[in-house]
């Protein structure tokens, strides 16, 4: 299946779900009549799946080093969900999610998240099982799994398929781009 990235002429199927975690309340879950979604609605998303769907996803989780493992749960016209795992040591680069609203729960272990808004101070956050943020299309962060355990983490991002701008350090953030 090929996705356009460009927003104006994005085709994304009505409804996509993955197999491993098909179920009516999923697929209920997903609203997708909804366009676009809120930093809450995201947050409420991911900690729902992460708590009412825990099982499915465990069956589906994976853990892959060098390169982190991550599976597409869902996509639809709002909303793109994904499920992560980081083995200790694992992270990210700092990035932001392009303009899109965002939010995740951490499923299994604890990560780290260093966050910042383009006028803001750079901050870190200890996310642990069962706590979830959401966030604006703003924000900047990194996530790393500095535990001695594997962690996963339950994704949302909305509008979805928006591409992610990366940055050698968060205090690039904000910062004009020639």
């Amino acid at each position: 299946m090929t996705i356009s990235l460009d927003r104006s002429t994005a085709t994304v199927p009505t409804e996509s779900v993955h197999s491993g975690i098909d179920s009516p309340l999923f697929r209920e879950l997903l609203h997708p009549q909804r366009p676009l979604w809120t930093p809450t609605q995201l947050r409420d998303l991911t900690d729902i799946v992460a708590q009412k769907l825990a099982d499915p996803l465990l069956d589906i989780l994976q853990f892959t080093e060098p390169q982190r493992w991550w599976a597409q749960l869902a996509l639809t016209e709002g909303v793109e969900l994904w499920l992560l795992s980081w083995t200790p040591g694992q992270g990210t680069k700092p990035h932001d999610h392009g303009g899109a609203a965002g939010a995740f729960t951490v499923l299994q272990g604890s990560v780290r998240e260093s966050y910042r808004y383009p006028t803001g101070p750079i901050r870190t956050a200890h996310r642990r099982l069962g706590s979830g943020v959401g966030f604006g299309g703003g924000r900047a962060h990194l996530v790393q799994n500095l535990g001695t355990v594997n962690a996963a983490t339950v994704h949302a991002y909305s509008p979805p398929l928006i591409p992610v701008r990366e940055y050698a350090d968060l205090t690039e953030v904000g910062a004009s781009r020639a």
